[in-house]
This record gives C-alpha cells, structure tokens and sequence, in this order.
C-alpha cells in the first residue's frame, strides 16, 4: 500500500465522508441501501444511494469510490446493474501501520 496514494484519496473532504459514513451504513444509508437485491456483501452500499447522500452526480461519485479503492481504503460486487462499495478494513488497518511507521 502506498501511503501518499492513500493520503491523497483522502485529502478530498467528500472521499473522506464517504469512508466515515460506510463505518455504519444503516446509520447513514438505511436498510435498503445495501444487500439490494439479495446481495450478500455485508456493508456494501450502492454506489446511488452514496451519490443521493453526497449530492453529487453518480458520475463523480463513481470516480471517487475507484480512486479510494484502487487506494485500498475501499473493496466493490458489482451485483447486476450495481455495484457496491464498503470499508477495506485491512487496507485501513494497513495505511494506518504504515502511515504511524513512516512519522
């Protein structure tokens, strides 16, 4: 994991909300959000449901959540027509080793 990669996803305040907000999806999003569908990726929500709370279009929502996942701060299931993304706890847990090292 490259720590300047992940800190640079995170430097944009929307990216950084978004992350915080799939910590607790049902808080944020409700019961719907997620496992649309019978999907069975626990904690994933719909990339429409993260555009409706973040008032952004999807299009810009959709870069955001590649950019953090390509960072390691985020895994997706395309499930259909849908896809979903939640918290890459390893990947987090990772960054921060790495990240609390490098100080």
């Amino acid at each position: 994991m490259d720590t300047l990669t992940v800190i640079k996803a995170l430097s944009n305040e929307t990216r950084f909300r978004i992350l915080e907000w799939l910590k607790e999806p049902e808080k944020h999003f409700g019961a719907l959000a997620y496992m649309h569908q019978g999907c069975d990726f626990e904690g994933g929500v719909c990339v429409g449901a993260i555009a409706e709370k973040s008032e952004l279009a999807q299009s810009v929502v959709s870069g955001y959540l590649v950019k953090m996942q390509k960072s390691g701060l985020l895994e997706s299931k395309r499930h259909g027509q849908f896809t979903y993304y939640r918290r890459n706890e390893d990947g987090i847990n990772a960054f921060k080793e790495s990240f609390l090292k490098e100080l």
